[in-house]
């Protein structure tokens, strides 16, 4: 009988026992399916109101989106700094930000105070900026970096996050006189523009600064880097969580490497999945070994080729992490409905590497390749994201 007894009571236990750990489970992966604190930004539209003289004011109006189903998110704080990028002092400017909230249903204070905001699951808030620099010669400034700092309290707890708008403030003249290129099989011209940011359209960036000097059978490129920073493909490291296998696989590439940092090697995960980049790896090793380099590249798609890390790209999204662009070949294909104009994006660097990834069907990749193989638009702070060419029997 006290057999029985203790059996009984062992058997009780392990039921106990077994139950918490199914709960446990249970729970755990519960708390993996929710977002936590899915809080989107959404950059929203900038616009210079006044330039008189040593005054300049520029407002812009952000989004908040709520991106959760059945959780609200509470925003108890709000705030904004502000960098201003020129390739001269900027000690004698001032800069001040003024943040307004533009709620629907409860107006700003007067004195200033931002209220705690509670966000409804799938609704949004809106929050004004204004921007007043003021000092002598404004005209030096290139371009205003602005950070929105705002805290999100909710069922990911409480976390810090930053929005980014960057907003340029000088824009080349558009009819300067082109300064043609000789290449092999064509002449280019290094088209400069303004810092494009996510105000911009490819379409409207070539009508302003390439219609005025192109001609019948011309070809327009864009490098992949400008092109996704139009299209809002920025990660700030910041908000990149490595996870075990990001810190530990980075080791493994060369240091010149995109992928050579917990962060950037997160972010191709992030975009591919974990168990893809894993097998990459291994499918990587594997083909090392029979004499064949670039496996992990081929295997871990397009992205892991065209992801910049920090430092890849001209200031101020030298902070960022930036991705490849979304559907290349529709970019091109609208370029060439609207504009006429046959277009490629492509990848070029100074070890005379071009990859197209994407063209309008007309463009042969051998003829994009031959004529930018020098790399005209270069890789430093030219900011020359657009060629224009013009084949040699044209």
């Amino acid at each position: 009988m006290a057999i029985d007894v203790i059996i009984g009571i062992v058997i009780g236990i392990g039921i106990i026992i077994l139950v918490m750990v199914l709960g446990a489970i249970a729970l755990d992966l519960n708390y993996r399916r929710k977002p936590g604190n899915q809080l989107e930004f959404r950059p929203g539209t900038w616009a210079i109101t006044q330039h008189e003289g040593d005054h300049l004011d520029i407002q812009g109006d952000v989004e908040l989106f709520n991106a959760t189903e059945g959780l609200e998110i509470m925003i108890p704080d709000v705030n904004a700094n502000a960098t201003l990028l020129s390739k001269a002092s900027v000690s004698d400017i001032s800069c001040q930000i003024e943040v307004i909230p533009a709620h629907e249903d409860a107006p700003a204070r007067p004195d200033g105070y931002w209220f705690p905001y509670i966000i409804k699951a799938r609704h949004s808030t809106h929050i004004k900026l204004n921007v007043a620099l003021t000092g002598p010669n404004l005209d030096r400034l290139q371009t205003l970096w602005l950070r929105l700092n705002y805290l999100t309290y909710g069922p990911g707890g409480r976390i810090p996050k930053t929005g980014h708008i960057v907003f340029p403030l000088q824009y080349p003249d558009a009819d300067t006189p082109a300064n043609w290129l000789t290449k092999d099989n064509a002449e280019v011209f290094p088209v400069k523009t303004h810092l494009l940011t996510h105000l911009d359209d490819p379409v409207e960036v070539i009508r302003r600064y390439v219609m005025p000097h192109a001609k019948n059978g011309d070809i327009v490129t864009i490098g992949e880097t400008p092109l996704a920073i139009i299209q809002g493909r920025l990660r700030d490291p910041a908000t990149v969580k490595p996870g075990w296998l990001a810190r530990r696989l980075c080791y493994w590439f060369l240091p010149t490497s995109s992928l050579a940092t917990a962060c950037g090697l997160q972010t191709l995960i992030d975009q591919v999945g974990t168990p893809r980049v894993f097998f990459a790896f291994l499918g990587g090793v594997g083909l090392r070994l029979l004499g064949q380099r670039g496996g992990f590249y081929q295997l871990a798609g397009e992205q892991a080729r065209l992801i910049d890390d920090v430092t890849g790209t001209l200031p101020p999204y030298d902070q960022f992490i930036v991705l490849g662009p979304d559907d290349p070949q529709a970019v091109v294909q609208r370029i060439q409905q609207e504009t006429g104009l046959s277009a490629a994006i492509v990848d070029v660097n100074d070890l005379k590497a071009v990859k197209v990834l994407a063209a309008t069907p007309d463009l042969p990749h051998t003829f994009l390749e031959t004529a930018l193989r020098s790399n005209p638009a270069g890789n430093a702070d030219e900011q020359t994201p657009v060629v224009l060419i013009r084949p040699r029997n044209s």
